[in-house]
């Protein structure tokens, strides 16, 4: 009797034994950083924890994780039409994580960050573009770019304000139109190039143009300069020779002895060849 009293303390004590290595090998647990833990008490929340090492009771408590870190999710091919009734394919991706204090509110509610995920970013994201993409036309979603992006992330983060998540941005990463729209646009802009290059064409030949009136103009006036200088020396050199012969006969005037003088040093000391008859002999002929 004693012998199997004693077995059975022994197999107790080892029973004990093995549970106490089992709670030191099984009982404690870590939380990563970027991460919260919530320790459950037989599916009660006990506490929620920050990065370290814990302990919990083996068997009855239990820990679920939920990460604080951000997350990203990517769609690619969000059917959605302009205001201007044209088809257009969207891809689109938002980044977003969960606040440290929304982690007991992120388990209760949607258990883990895939859940959340599922009901909130998954459903909202597709509407909320679907819903600004209405309001511009095919040209303008293009043009204007980053008003869209704008204005997609305003109506994302105003309709996700009442969940336990923080959407830090959403991104258009894409936007793609049919085939027979982009044919459209691409004609379009290059019949807005040649409309432009036909601008250019015509300013620069109004500019040529207006650079050779600026060249003849020019030339004329310097012709015109020119005469006008040549016409005032002609009217200056005939004033001048017209006061001289006014000063000469004025001076040949007063003095006549002057008039015989000029005859005399004039005369090549020859007779002329033919006289008149009865005619007086001239004293000197006076030649030019």
């Amino acid at each position: 009797m004693k012998k199997e009293f004693s077995l059975i303390l022994k197999i107790g004590m080892g029973i004990v034994a093995l549970m106490v290595i089992y709670n030191l090998f099984t009982g404690w647990y870590t939380v990563d950083a970027g991460e919260k833990a919530i320790q459950l008490r037989n599916g009660a929340i006990n506490r929620t924890v920050d990065a370290g090492l814990y302990y919990k009771l083996p068997f009855i408590d239990t820990v679920k994780y939920i990460s604080t870190r951000t997350h990203n999710r990517t769609f690619e091919r969000l059917s959605t039409y302009s205001k201007d009734q044209q088809p257009a394919l969207i891809k689109a991706s938002v980044t977003f994580k969960v606040p440290s204090n929304e982690v007991e509110n992120v388990y209760l509610n949607f258990k883990d960050i895939e859940g959340l995920a599922a009901n909130t970013i998954e459903r909202q994201v597709p509407n909320q573009i679907e819903n600004v993409f209405g309001h511009y036309s095919a040209i303008e979603a293009v043009q204007k770019r980053a008003q869209f992006t704008k204005d997609v992330n305003e109506a994302i983060k105003l309709a996700l304000e009442q969940y336990p998540i923080v959407v830090e941005s959403v991104q258009i990463e894409d936007i793609d139109f049919s085939r027979a729209y982009e044919q459209s646009v691409e004609d379009r802009m290059r019949a807005e190039v040649e409309v432009q290059t036909q601008k250019q064409n015509l300013e620069k030949e109004k500019i040529n143009a207006e650079i050779a009136i600026t060249k003849a103009k020019a030339i004329a006036d310097s012709t015109l300069a020119q005469a006008k200088a040549e016409a005032e020396a002609v009217i200056l050199k005939g004033e001048a020779e017209a006061k001289a012969i006014i000063a000469k006969t004025e001076a040949l005037k007063a003095n006549s002895a002057l008039i015989e003088l000029t005859k005399a040093e004039r005369w090549d000391g020859r007779l002329p060849q033919t006289m008149l008859p009865n005619s007086t002999l001239p004293f000197v002929d006076a030649k030019k």
